[in-house]
C-alpha cells in the first residue's frame, strides 16, 4: 500500500474524500443505516492521514452529538442514499452508462446491483484513482458493472478522454457530481455544465450539489465547520471556492433540461432519518439538483 502522501488523498480537497469515506463507514455500521459501503472503512484505514479516524458509531466521541461525525456524517449518509436512488432509477429507466464526475472514493460500481450492460466511468485525478485501485485490489473487489476509471482534471478538457474510454454521446447517460461543484472555480463549473450538456443525448439525467451564495458569519462559525477543522484538520470554508457561483440550474433550463431542486431536509423528512434544520445551520444553503434532458432519443 503506498504511503498516503503519494496518493492524492492526503490534503486539501483530496482529504475530503477520506472524510466522506469515514462518514459512509460509520453510516454502514448503524442499525438504521440509509446506505451501506463496506469498502469505505478500508480507504480510511489505508491512508496515514485518516488511519485514526472513527469508522464505527461506537468510535465517535459524543456519538450523534458530534458535529462532524454525527451531524455532518449523517448528512453524507443521507446524500449517499439519495444519489444511490437517483442512479438506480436512471438504470431502471434504461440508461446504461453512468459518469461519476470527481469520483473520489465512490464505490457505486462495486456495491450497487447493476444489471448486465452497464458501464460506470469514474473521472478523477490520477493519484486519487491510484490509491483507490490499490485498496480495492487488496480486497479482491469485483465490480458489478463494467468500470472504466479515467485520470483527468475536471478543471481541464476531460471530454475527449471520456469518449476515448468508450462513452457514447449518442446514448443517454446518468451523470453524478457529488460533493464536487462546491470546490470548483466558477469558470470550471460553467465548462463542466457545458460539457455535460454537449455530451448528453435525450433521456440523460444529472444530479449535483450546490450551495446558495456565501454563508453569513454566523453560519461560518457553525460547530460543523469548527469541529471539522479541529478534529481532522479539514478547513471546509477554505476549500469552498469563494467566487460568485454560476446559476447552473438556470443554465440547464435554458438548454431545455427540466430541473428539480431540493434541500437535504426534504429527504430527511421523506426517509425519516438524517439532519434537520438548526439555527445558523451549515447545511441550510445546500441544495441537491436533479435534471433531465427530454426529447426523442
Amino acid at each position: 500500500m503506498p504511503a498516503a502522501q503519494h496518493t492524492g488523498v492526503e490534503d486539501g480537497v483530496g482529504l475530503t474524500a477520506l472524510m466522506v469515506a469515514a462518514a459512509r463507514a460509520i453510516e454502514t455500521h448503524r442499525p438504521d443505516a440509509l446506505a451501506r459501503d463496506t469498502y469505505a472503512e478500508h480507504f480510511v484505514r489505508a491512508a496515514e492521514a485518516s488511519a485514526a479516524w472513527p469508522v464505527r458509531p461506537a468510535e465517535v466521541p459524543d456519538g450523534d452529538a458530534n458535529p462532524l461525525w454525527g451531524r455532518l456524517g449523517r448528512y453524507f449518509g443521507l446524500r449517499t442514499r439519495v444519489l444511490d436512488d437517483f442512479l438506480v432509477r436512471s438504470a431502471h429507466a434504461g440508461v446504461r452508462q453512468v459518469v461519476l464526475l470527481g469520483a473520489g472514493l465512490d464505490t457505486r460500481a462495486f456495491r450497487l446491483d447493476w444489471s448486465p450492460g452497464h458501464t460506470v466511468y469514474e473521472i478523477d485525478r490520477d493519484g486519487v484513482l491510484a490509491f483507490k485501485h490499490d485498496v480495492l485490489d487488496g480486497l479482491a473487489a469485483v465490480p458489478t458493472a463494467t468500470r472504466r476509471p479515467i485520470a483527468a482534471d475536471l478543471c481541464g478538457d476531460w471530454a475527449a478522454s471520456l469518449v476515448s474510454a468508450g462513452f457514447d454521446p449518442a446514448a443517454p447517460a446518468a451523470w453524478l457530481a457529488e460533493g464536487l461543484l462546491l470546490y470548483l472555480p466558477s469558470a470550471a463549473e460553467r465548462r463542466l455544465i457545458d460539457t455535460v450538456d454537449h455530451l448528453s443525448a435525450a433521456g440523460s439525467s444529472l444530479a449535483f450539489e450546490v450551495k446558495l451564495g456565501v454563508e453569513s458569519p454566523e453560519v461560518r462559525a457553525s460547530p460543523v465547520y469548527a469541529t471539522t477543522r479541529r478534529q481532522i484538520g479539514v478547513d471546509l470554508l477554505a476549500l469552498f471556492d469563494g467566487e460568485p457561483r454560476p446559476d447552473s440550474v438556470a443554465s440547464l433550463k435554458a438548454r431545455g433540461w427540466s430541473t428539480a431542486v431540493a434541500t437535504p431536509f426534504d429527504f430527511t423528512r421523506h426517509l425519516g432519518r438524517g439532519p434537520l434544520p438548526e439555527p445558523d445551520d451549515a447545511l441550510a444553503s445546500n441544495r441537491w439538483v436533479f435534471a433531465y434532458k427530454p426529447g426523442d432519443r
